[in-house]
């Protein structure tokens, strides 16, 4: 588990579920890897049992992987109830964010895999940006990228991948948010990542139909030949294998998964219900178009369950993992 930067991990929320599923996916992976460092509070994950040690270097994390966890300390600067949001807390989740980009920034570290963070306790704060995908871009926009720049959201489980061109947006408020051009942004993106970031030749695009039945050739709703279809026809001139707007209800199942690579999805849950329902422990987001590599588990903060030792680290360990391979095909295709 040596020769190569090891991967960061921010710590996330620390009143969340972060600090238990970070101690549990490094004793499910510290004999195996992928190494990683963790950007926190070392006294928070000692609390959860497994073995810490405190690192002032990130190289030095495969030397010390197999035994303990290591850990970039930086302390919370307030008290931490399990599963009470705080934005005192708001200084250090932004702060281990920004050391773990910093870390990739100087291939310090290979990529950045972030735990999950609440946004109601950092707008509290002050915080101005959407969510933690907008703020990386933000954070990495002077870096040099080859192709077009994200961000764009993607899920991946199992054998599907879900790539966003709304977030989270209301859902009476995606239509106005649709537009020919950010559909394009959307695909260019995942087709471009799709063979840099998954070593996936000619990648394969279904688009998905905003409407009932994907519109109906206009009965159901105007949006697929508006909006959606050209997006569509711009792809297929520029060269990328993109099929018209496809009903969603017929786009997910087994047989239609191995007709595509990818399926662009005009919103949040079009694009999330059938990834939690065909892996709902096993999810992973990965952030396309940023200079940098990011993963994150596809799960939020668990207040709920934080502190109980209820979690499970099946997602953050696909996100580690997924992080890892990205890291390598990336190494071995020149920018």
């Amino acid at each position: 588990m040596t020769g190569q930067p090891p991967l960061a991990l921010s710590l996330g929320d620390p009143a969340g579920i972060g600090p238990e599923i970070v101690s549990a996916a490094w004793s499910a992976l510290h004999e195996s890897g992928p190494v990683f460092a963790v950007l926190g509070d070392a006294d928070l994950l000692a609390r959860r049992g497994c073995p810490v040690v405190r690192i002032t270097d990130v190289a030095d994390a495969a030397r010390t992987f197999a035994d303990a966890l290591p850990v970039l300390h930086s302390a919370v600067e307030a008290p931490v109830t399990p599963g009470q949001s705080d934005p005192a807390h708001a200084a250090a989740v932004l702060r281990w964010i920004c050391t773990g980009v910093d870390l990739c920034r100087t291939g310090a570290a290979r990529g950045l895999v972030t735990a999950p963070i609440a946004k109601a306790p950092l707008y509290a704060a002050g915080f101005r940006f959407p969510g933690h995908t907008e703020y990386l871009a933000d954070l990495t926009a002077d870096l040099p990228l080859p192709g077009r720049r994200g961000p764009v959201m993607m899920l991946t489980a199992a054998d599907l991948r879900v790539a966003l061109v709304t977030i989270h947006t209301p859902l009476a408020a995606v239509p106005g948010a649709l537009s020919i051009d950010r559909i394009v942004e959307v695909g260019e993106v995942t087709a471009q990542a799709l063979q840099r970031d998954f070593g996936i030749a000619h990648p394969r695009l279904a688009m998905a139909g905003l409407n009932p039945h994907a519109g109906e050739s206009g009965s159901l709703g105007g949006e697929e030949i508006a909006l959606i279809n050209p997006a569509a026809e711009r792809l297929r001139r520029s060269g990328i294998d993109c099929s018209d707007a496809r009903p969603s209800d017929s786009l997910f199942h087994a047989g239609a998964r191995a007709q595509f690579d990818a399926v662009i999805c005009q919103y949040h849950d079009q694009a999330l219900i059938p990834i939690k329902t065909l892996d709902f422990w096993g999810g992973v987001n990965i952030t396309l178009g940023l200079p940098i590599i990011r993963t994150s588990p596809d799960h939020g903060v668990g207040y709920d369950i934080a502190g109980q030792g209820r979690a499970r680290p099946d997602s953050l360990i696909a996100a580690l993992r997924l992080a890892d391979e990205t890291a390598d095909r990336r190494a071995r295709v020149p920018a």
